[in-house]
């Protein structure tokens, strides 16, 4: 039987909380009881509830005990887009598609991107979404186990892994990077293109607490993808 450790009592209410069964305000459950809920130590809740509070999504206070706290400018900026809401605000209809998904031991440059030794495992995920009709993007993604343990449940049939992670993890910082490339072979299939068309890739890497997340590759066709980048003056 698997052994629940902190950061599955975390990942279940940050997803209560961004799911909104936890709103802003409402007092989360005390360390007893979600200690017998969980089927954990007292001292396991704790620690879930005290990395919350440091990445500012609750606030605790002695006697008062736990409540929600509303989203900050801090997590705006980090927050990570979702590629089915982008997809949607277009007015194009969003379909998810499942590649493949295992969990096997990375090569070398993902092992050292998430902080892995030789021999750890991670899952690895692939998966392809859609505009209507259109490839919108090919999706490899590594999920760091160790960080994420209950990433080893889900399946990723029905929804992909970027929503799940956006509402199972917080984040302290996130990692992008742009480049232009030509498809490869296996790109050029996935999305409609000819190999060695021009594509976009964005390069992402998301970290809690100093440790990483995930890594993953995300490849649109070059020909129609826009990247559009919003700023605000500073307050």
């Amino acid at each position: 039987m698997k052994r629940t450790s902190y950061l599955d009592v975390k990942a279940v209410i940050l997803g209560q909380i961004r799911g909104g069964e936890l709103r802003p305000g409402d007092t989360v459950p005390g360390e007893a009881a979600l200690a017998g809920e969980f089927g954990c130590a007292r001292v396991t809740v704790n620690r879930a509830l005290r990395e919350l509070a440091e990445a500012g999504v609750v606030e605790r206070r002695r006697r008062a005990g736990t409540r929600v706290l509303a989203a900050t400018p801090r997590d705006a900026e980090l927050e990570v887009p979702s590629v089915r809401a982008e997809i949607e605000a277009t007015g194009a209809e969003y379909r998810y598609e499942l590649l493949g998904r295992r969990v096997a031991v990375p090569p070398r440059e993902i092992r050292a991107a998430l902080g892995l030794g030789a021999r750890a495992r991670a899952l690895h995920v692939r998966c392809r979404h859609w505009a209507d009709a259109t490839a919108h993007q090919a999706e490899d993604r590594w999920i760091n186990l160790d960080v994420v343990p209950s990433a080893r449940e889900a399946d990723f049939a029905a929804n992909g892994p970027n929503d799940w992670l956006i509402r199972a993890m917080p984040l302290s910082r996130a990692e992008h990077i742009f480049s232009a490339a030509n498809a490869t072979e296996a790109e050029a299939a996935l999305l409609g293109l000819a190999p060695g068309d021009a594509v976009f890739v964005t390069e992402r890497r998301t970290w809690i607490d100093g440790r990483a997340i995930t890594r993953a590759r995300l490849v649109h066709p070059g020909a129609t993808h826009r990247l559009v980048a919003r700023t605000q003056p500073p307050s």
